[in-house]
């Protein structure tokens, strides 16, 4: 089964979280993806995650994560050899994406104005803390720094905990997924316009604030400022509430869920007829909750109102999470088969989604720093002596089988 970005070259000169999730979605799409790094100072990912000698080994688990299907070549873009080997394979790619400071790879003609010329049908992606417009362009960020700027951080938690920000690195992660959606729209318009590849500029900003769209629309509108409530919603029957065990979360969303959940738990005093009497009626709502939840525990809950077609859920581990009958029944993680290898059983995340025809898959694991770098170079017509030259220059050759060694 072909799937469906197989027959695309994708360079991936990106590093940390957002660039190469926008990569890696494309990789289990069946796009090729070739990864760029510099072999003095590869993508700091690979020293981060939960295994200490792993990331010490430079495949840390962080890195890891989103690493699988993408080939390895180390190049040092500082050096004529490194940019010349670049160029020559954004000849054959279809898209290139970088994610460092806006203005950096033009100093080393490498910019999109560049490129283009080189390929004018290449889709160029930037991704940046705030675009490649604007006074602030040229500051750098990361998750946690674009969190606190776009105000999401001053949302999250309560009036004891303000400011937080969110467990997951969720800005890097909608940013990656941003970026693998708009270069792929950025694809089918050039199918669609003769061939002409485009610019695409993705800031990390920009996502955050669409991440906190109803807070910045109501806010616009009206002034309404969005303060951290932690786990309190503008209605009562939306919420985490203690059982006799553990939390719950319940969302009874609409006025049917509300009507449904009341019917069901004996209230039917309670029963709104309209959205502004259950913003009028929230504290005599959460009081009757918080007396009838504790009284059970939060599984018999669970299944209570699932049962009744009311959404709710006990707060679980990630280990209980994962363990789950739910996630075995869909293709969302891989477990990779590599006898002999140290990465043998090695667990990651897909995507989030499936395809009838040609479902996102992953078919090899992630790669040591450099690992395919004379393989594309010779195919990139590189002789044995420009080659021995280049990685000799750029120490490829090198960290290569430095990493090798401490992995194995």
């Amino acid at each position: 089964m072909t799937k469906a970005l197989a027959g695309l070259r994708v360079i991936d000169t990106t590093h940390v979280l957002a660039g190469p999730f926008a990569s890696y979605q494309m990789a289990v799409l069946g796009a090729e993806v070739i990864k760029i790094e510099d072999p003095s100072d590869p993508d700091q990912a690979r020293l981060q995650g939960s295994d200490r000698a792993l990331s010490n080994a430079g495949m840390g688990t962080a890195f890891m994560s989103q690493a699988s299907n993408k080939k390895a070549v180390a190049l040092n873009l500082k050096v004529e050899g490194g940019r010349e080997a670049l160029k020559r394979l954004i000849e054959t790619a279809d898209v290139f994406v970088e994610n460092y400071r806006p203005g950096a790879f033009e100093k080393l003609g490498l910019g999109y104005e560049d490129m283009r010329a080189l390929n004018p049908r290449l889709i160029y992606c930037s991704i940046s803390a705030f675009g490649s417009m604007g006074p602030r362009r040229e500051q750098t960020g990361y998750d946690s720094v674009l969190q606190a700027f776009s105000g999401m951080m001053a949302m999250t938690g309560d009036q004891a905990s303000d400011p937080l920000k969110c467990g997951a690195p969720v800005v890097d992660y909608a940013t990656g997924t941003t970026a693998a959606y708009a270069i792929t729209a950025a694809l089918l318009q050039r199918e669609r316009n003769g061939g002409k590849g485009q610019f695409v500029d993705v800031s990390m900003l920009d996502v955050a604030l669409m991440l906190c769209s109803p807070s910045v629309t109501g806010y616009l509108w009206n002034g309404s400022h969005p303060k951290a409530k932690g786990n309190r919603f503008p209605f009562a029957t939306i919420g985490l509430y203690q059982a006799s065990d553990a939390d719950l979360m319940i969302a009874a969303s609409n006025l049917e869920q509300q009507r449904r959940l009341w019917i069901a738990l004996g209230r039917e005093d309670l029963i709104k007829i309209s959205n502004d009497q259950r913003l009028d009626g929230h504290a005599e709502e959460e009081r009757a909750l918080r007396q009838i939840i504790v009284t059970m525990p939060a599984e018999y809950w669970e299944s209570f109102f699932r049962e009744r077609r009311i959404p709710a859920a006990r707060v679980r581990h990630l280990k209980e999470a994962l363990a789950d009958p739910q996630i075995a029944a869909r293709p969302v993680l891989h477990k990779h088969v590599a006898p002999g290898s140290p990465l043998d059983g090695l667990v990651v995340p897909v995507a989030g989604f499936t395809m009838s025809d040609s479902a996102p898959g992953l078919t090899f694991p992630p790669q040591e720093v450099g690992a395919q770098t004379e393989d594309l170079l010779r195919e990139l017509g590189f002789d044995n002596a420009a080659l021995e030259k280049l990685l000799a220059e750029n120490g490829a050759s090198l960290a290569h089988s430095q990493m090798k060694a401490a992995v194995e």
